[in-house]
């Protein structure tokens, strides 16, 4: 009998009953092939999957099987010479945030000891403003460079050169892609022009390999989905695109939502409404009465004030706020610590509708995509062919908006599946985003009216799209007149329904201000409760109210047509764009 070459492996089918598997090692074990090896994953790593989860709560015992399988697979795997596998390049753009880097950077290193496939490095493009951040985040690369992990900075000087190679008339074509190349303030270009530049440099040193995937994620994500290190990222990424014919992968995120506060503020001023309403039946020494089971999972509709516009109902009011203080505590520590975390919002944190986790097999989960989610989504060679459109207008919405021209380009060829990475908006020591582009901290208060203006047109551009896609665009010719038709038309019928959600935000604030500064509540007392509810709607009143730059910038005629000529620009411009793309990536 030939030497048993997965000793653990061979361990666990013994204490399984699956006779189809264990066939398959058996020919394996006298003919050791990768295929063979691979075949045996595809069956049993589902199998370990679906018996972790089987009773809804995570199986710590065979999750640790699990890993331990998977690694001595990998171990295997590496040693041959016809190792098929996909090699991984994890994009990350990071903009003066050298704690949330840190982190995405320790959680890469995590899943890869815990569940390792394959071959992976890291290419972080930086857009800091600040030396000491653009100074520690390349410290940080080399102390976590190493054969398993091997790290590559990406920063001002490498993106410069990269543009560079382009010549005048190409850089000019593609000033809407990659921006003003020549600008002195080269910084804070935009997560969507760095993912763009980033493209080049992929497309220059790493796309001659055919079996390479890249795998673009934010900087405040992890790689995981709850707090243990469950999900076998890298070997099911590997095979999706082994398996079937797809050029783009985006899956989503869990924990803190994925948009912007600016369209979360109506449900949130709900949320806090019931909150502070529910404090004024009690006691205020009493135990805390917020620990209740949380039975109720925030969905895609949950946390959007607009999730109609995207085909979903949402049937719930408001949301109970379930206290995270574990010690004994009254109702006045509650609001203490409710109040602490309220301006957190603004960063885009919601202390009442964050995604859990749910785990179904992941082929049930399979299907065609329509948006990308940009801070969780994968590409081969012929996916770079994607960039990121219109990146230099700033607007919201750009992975949605690419979505569509994907799915219309590629139907099957653009997948997603649950295979959601962990999204914190925030440092707990800070209570807020290190930096985040749209988002004005001015003291003790905060201003999102940019981030509403970039939403809202970034709104118009998503469902413009809609409109041109069926009407054959990109790939059939329209005339200035058919876009800035849809353009218009759009963009009235968004203004009625934002001018409406603002009056609602700004309604749900006065009723709010009423109750907090109630003189018959008992927390009048509570000088520090008070002072930060009052920086909370202060904060709301700056960023919708009819004083702020953003909301007077969308009333603007001048504004708006200024912003409608730059985007019809540059969907005429957009064919032309992809052209020469293909020519640079050739």
């Amino acid at each position: 009998m030939p030497c048993d070459p997965l000793p653990g492996l061979s361990a666990y089918l013994e204490s399984v009953d699956d006779a189809g598997i264990a066939a398959l090692y058996s020919a394996f074990r006298e003919q050791p092939e990768t295929s063979s090896l691979l075949a045996i994953c595809d069956q049993l790593f589902p199998l370990l999957e679906n018996a972790m989860w089987q009773d809804g709560d995570l199986d710590q015992a065979v999750l640790k099987n699990y890993q331990a399988i998977v690694r001595e697979t990998d171990a295997w795997l590496q040693k041959q010479e016809d190792d098929p596998r996909h090699e991984f390049v994890v994009v990350i753009p990071v903009a003066d945030r050298p704690r949330h880097l840190l982190a995405c950077l320790r959680s890469l290193e995590k899943l890869r000891q815990a569940f390792p496939w394959g071959r992976l490095s890291v290419l972080v493009a930086d857009d800091s403003r600040h030396a000491e951040h653009i100074l520690e985040h390349q410290r940080m690369l080399v102390g976590f460079d190493s054969p398993e992990l091997h790290c590559e900075y990406f920063g001002q000087d490498q993106q410069r050169q990269r543009l560079a190679e382009l010549d005048s008339d190409c850089q000019q074509a593609l000033q809407g892609v990659l921006g003003d190349v020549n600008a002195r303030r080269f910084w804070h270009k935009g997560a969507s022009i760095m993912r763009n530049i980033s493209y080049l440099e992929l497309a220059r040193h790493k796309a001659r390999n055919s079996k390479l995937l890249f795998w673009f994620v934010d900087s405040d994500q992890e790689f995981r989905a709850t707090d243990e290190y469950a999900l076998n990222y890298l070997y099911h990424l590997d095979r999706l695109f082994a398996r079937q014919e797809i050029n783009v992968f985006t899956g989503k995120v869990v924990g803190d939502p994925p948009v912007s506060p600016a369209v979360m503020a109506a449900n949130f001023l709900d949320d806090v409404q019931a909150f502070l309403a529910r404090l004024t039946h009690v006691e205020p020494n009493a135990r805390c009465s917020f620990h209740g089971p949380n039975v109720i999972h925030a969905n895609d509709a949950a946390y959007h004030d607009m999730a109609e516009l995207f085909g979903f109902k949402n049937e719930q009011g408001h949301f109970d706020y379930h206290c995270p203080l574990r010690e004994a505590h009254d109702h006045r520590r509650c609001l203490e610590e409710y109040a602490a975390g309220l301006n957190r919002f603004f960063d885009g944190e919601h202390l009442t509708r964050q995604t859990a986790y749910e785990f179904l097999p992941l082929a049930d989960t399979q299907a065609p995509a329509r948006t990308v989610y940009t801070g969780n989504y994968v590409l081969n060679r012929a996916g770079l062919e994607y960039f990121i459109p219109f990146a230099s207008l700033g607007l919201r919405m750009a992975g949605p908006v690419l979505g569509r021209i994907i799915a219309a380009e590629q139907g099957n060829g653009f997948l997603s599946a649950n295979l959601p990475l962990l999204h914190k908006r925030t440092l707990a020591e800070q209570g807020r985003s290190e930096f985040r582009s749209g988002i004005e901290h001015q003291g003790a208060y905060s201003d999102i009216s940019g981030e509403f203006e970039r939403q809202y047109y970034g709104d118009v551009m998503l469902f413009s799209m809609i409109r041109l896609v069926e009407q054959g665009y990109p790939g059939n010719a329209l005339s200035e007149k058919e876009i800035r038709d849809v353009l218009e038309e759009v963009e009235a019928g968004m203004a009625q329904r934002y001018a409406s959600k603002r009056q609602d935000i700004l309604s749900r604030t006065a009723a709010l201000d009423a109750l907090v500064n109630d003189p018959a509540q008992w927390w009048k007392e509570d000088e520090d409760v008070l002072v930060r509810m009052r920086r909370f709607l202060e904060s709301m009143n700056r960023s919708f109210g009819d004083q702020a730059l953003g909301v007077r910038q969308m009333l603007s005629p001048e504004h708006r047509s200024q912003r409608l000529d730059s985007m019809a620009r540059a969907l005429q411009d957009y064919r032309g764009e992809r052209a020469l793309w293909r020519q640079l990536l050739q």
